[in-house]
């Protein structure tokens, strides 16, 4: 995941900051026992996930793959056996 810089864009960490808020309000208003408010922290959630694909759309986001993902690996370093060393 690091190689990829998956959801390091500024309408990821929008998205999941907006979607956090409302978690966190959601489950206050849970332990309060008020479900106006958590049904409120629900839509904030919600809102999060409405945000961030706004914001990719707008260009915020990850640029589309076009074709099949190709990884690039280079081969492996090999050692001799301990006994063909000097």
């Amino acid at each position: 995941m690091a190689g990829s810089s998956h959801g390091h864009t500024p309408a990821a960490w929008t998205g999941v900051t907006i979607a956090f808020i409302g978690f966190c309000v959601s489950g206050a208003f849970m332990v309060m026992a008020q479900p106006v408010g958590f049904w409120a922290g629900m839509a904030i959630v919600l809102l999060g996930g409405v945000v961030g694909m706004i914001m990719r759309s707008m260009g915020l986001g990850q640029p589309k793959q076009s074709g099949a993902i190709s990884y690039t690996t280079t081969p492996a370093a090999t050692r001799e056996p301990a006994a063909a060393e000097s």
